[in-house]
C-alpha cells in the first residue's frame, strides 16, 4: 500500500472521529421542566428518553479575575481563604483548626476506544483531566484573619487521594484503590510515618473519588465508592465492590456493605437530629436533561437504592438487561432531589459552632459541581436545604454561593467540597479555579447544638398467635370473622 493511500485512510478515519465528536457536542435534549419542579422532596419526573449519545453542554473554565468572587446570599460575605492550589477537591477540618485539602485528579486509565477518546476530550474541555498532584496539603490561618498564611505538604506521591479523616492520632486517606492510615499528631507540618493499609477498594473506574466519614462514636469508618459506568455497561461483574458505601470496623479490620444501589455516592455526614448517615448521590445519565435527579438521602444500614435497575424509588430503567435481584422489592425512595445532572458532591449539616446566622442554622449545605450533560446547564453553585425540627428536608434549595457560571456559558470555577472551619465559617473548594472560598456572616454568633430527636419506644411484642395477635393490654381489640 502506497504512503499516499495510507495517509488518505488515516485522514478519513480522523474525519469520521471528528464528525462523531462534533455530533456528540452539538446534539442533545433540552430540559423542559423548571428547576423548582425537579428539586425538593417530591420532584416531577419526566418521561425517560434514552439517548445513544449523551447530551453535552460543556462549560469552559476561564477562572476568576482579580478581585472577583462568587455571589453570596444576603447577609453572607465571601473571601479567598487560599488560592493557587492544583485542583483542590476534598476538605477536612482537624480539631485544632488546621484544614486539610486533597490536590487530586483521576488516575490515568487509558483505553475506551472512540467513545473513551471523546469522553476524555469532553472532560478535558471541562477542566477535569490532566496529571494529578497527588498531595494532601495542610492550610493554617494562625492569625485568624480568614486567610491561610501557612501551607504545608503533609503527604506527597499519593494515588488520586480524596477521602480524609482523623481520629486519635491517626490520619485516614483514601486513594482511588485503598484506604491508608498514618500516624499523625495535630499541628505537625508533615507526616513522617509509613502507611498502614486499612482496606483495598475497587480501583478508579468512571467514578474514582473514595470519600470517608468516621462514626461520631468512633471505631467505624465509612467509605463511599461510585460505579464504574452509567448503568453497568460493562456487566455487573465489573461493578463488584462499587456503587455502595462500606463500613469498616477499625479494631478488627472487617468491612461490610452498609448501603448499596447508589450510583455515585459522594459527600457523607451524620444527621444531628437522628445520628443517621446521609449522603449525596449522582444518578444516571442519558435519559434526557430532566432525568434523573441527583439526590441527598439517609442511608440506614442495609439500605438499597436500586441502581442500576431502578431510579427514584420505583422507576425501572428499561435499558438494563441484567436479571433483577430479589432485593429490588426493598428499594428505598431518596429523601430529597437536588436536580438532574447537578453533580452534587461535598455536603455538611449545620452543627454546633457554625456561624452563618439563624437562616442557615438548621439544614445541609451542598456543593453542586455543575453539569456537563444538561441543556441548559444546572448546578455550579452551593445551596442550602432546610431541615425541620424532626430532621426532614423541606422546601426548595436556597442559594448560598452563585456566580460560578457566566451568562455566555463559560464557568469561572466549579464548587466541589464544603467544610466547617474552626471559626464557624464555611469553606468551599473550587477545583478548576484552584481556590478555597470562605463564607462568613459578619456579626453572627456561633449556633448551639441541634436538639437530638428522641421518642418513646414502642412496647415490646408480648404474644403472637396467628391472626389473633396480642401485644399487651393496651392493644386494640381484634375481631377475626368466622369462616
Amino acid at each position: 500500500m502506497s504512503i499516499l493511500k495510507k495517509l488518505g485512510i488515516a485522514l478519513l478515519i480522523l474525519i469520521v472521529i471528528l464528525g462523531i465528536f462534533a455530533f456528540v457536542v452539538t446534539r442533545g435534549d433540552t430540559a423542559e421542566l423548571p428547576m423548582d419542579e425537579v428539586t425538593g422532596v417530591d420532584p416531577t419526573l419526566d418521561e425517560p428518553d434514552a439517548e445513544t449519545f449523551p447530551t453535552v453542554a460543556i462549560a469552559d473554565p476561564v477562572g476568576w479575575g482579580q478581585g472577583e468572587a462568587p455571589d453570596a446570599a444576603e447577609g453572607l460575605s465571601v473571601n479567598r481563604f487560599a488560592e493557587g492550589l492544583d485542583h483542590p477537591r476534598t476538605l477536612y477540618a482537624l480539631p485544632n483548626g488546621d484544614i486539610l485539602v486533597s490536590l487530586t485528579r483521576s488516575p490515568s486509565q487509558g483505553g475506551g476506544g472512540i467513545m473513551g477518546w471523546i469522553a476524555d476530550k469532553l472532560m478535558t474541555k471541562a477542566g477535569a483531566t490532566g496529571p494529578s498532584a497527588n498531595q494532601v496539603v495542610l492550610l493554617r490561618d494562625a492569625d485568624g484573619d480568614g486567610r491561610a498564611e501557612a501551607r504545608r505538604i503533609l503527604l506527597d506521591g499519593m494515588d488520586s487521594p480524596s477521602g480524609l479523616a482523623w481520629e486519635d492520632g491517626t490520619l485516614y486517606v483514601a486513594n482511588h484503590d485503598e484506604v491508608l492510615a498514618f500516624d499523625y499528631d495535630l499541628g505537625a507540618g508533615a507526616v513522617t510515618s509509613e502507611p498502614r493499609k486499612v482496606a483495598d477498594l475497587a480501583p478508579a473506574g468512571g467514578h474514582w473519588m473514595r470519600n470517608l466519614e468516621l462514626h461520631p462514636d468512633g471505631g467505624r469508618l465509612y467509605v463511599a465508592v461510585g460505579s464504574d459506568t452509567n448503568i453497568a455497561d460493562k456487566g455487573m461483574e465489573a461493578e463488584d465492590g462499587r456503587a455502595l458505601i462500606w463500613e469498616i470496623d477499625l479494631e478488627s479490620g472487617s468491612m461490610r456493605q452498609f448501603a448499596g444501589g447508589l450510583r455515585n455516592p459522594n459527600g457523607l455526614d451524620f444527621s444531628p437530629w437522628s445520628g443517621e448517615l446521609w449522603t449525596t448521590v449522582n444518578e444516571r445519565d442519558m435519559l434526557g436533561s430532566d432525568l434523573v435527579p441527583d439526590y441527598l438521602t439517609n442511608v440506614p444500614v442495609g439500605a438499597q437504592y436500586g441502581w442500576p435497575w431502578i431510579y427514584w424509588g420505583d422507576n425501572y430503567d428499561r435499558r438494563v438487561d441484567y436479571p433483577v435481584p430479589q432485593y429490588i422489592s426493598y428499594v428505598r425512595r431518596p429523601e430529597y432531589s437536588l436536580g438532574p445532572h447537578v453533580a452534587a458532591l461535598g455536603f455538611v449539616f449545620s452543627k454546633s459552632g457554625a456561624a452563618l446566622g439563624e437562616k442557615f442554622s438548621s439544614g445541609a449545605f451542598i456543593a453542586r459541581h455543575g453539569s456537563w450533560n444538561r441543556k441548559p446547564p444546572s448546578g455550579y453553585d452551593v445551596v442550602y436545604v432546610a431541615f425541620d425540627e424532626r430532621g426532614n428536608p423541606v422546601g426548595q434549595p436556597i442559594p448560598v454561593l452563585g456566580g460560578f457560571l457566566k451568562d455566555n456559558g463559560d464557568t469561572r470555577g466549579r464548587p466541589t467540597w464544603v467544610e466547617w472551619a474552626g471559626d464557624g465559617s464555611l469553606l468551599v473548594s473550587d477545583d478548576t479555579a484552584g481556590i478555597i472560598w470562605r463564607v462568613s456572616a459578619p456579626g453572627a454568633t456561633p449556633q448551639p447544638d441541634i436538639e437530638r430527636v428522641t421518642g418513646r419506644r414502642l412496647p415490646p411484642q408480648r404474644e403472637l398467635r396467628g391472626q389473633e395477635a396480642s401485644f399487651g393490654e393496651d392493644d386494640y381489640a381484634r375481631i377475626v370473622p368466622e369462616n
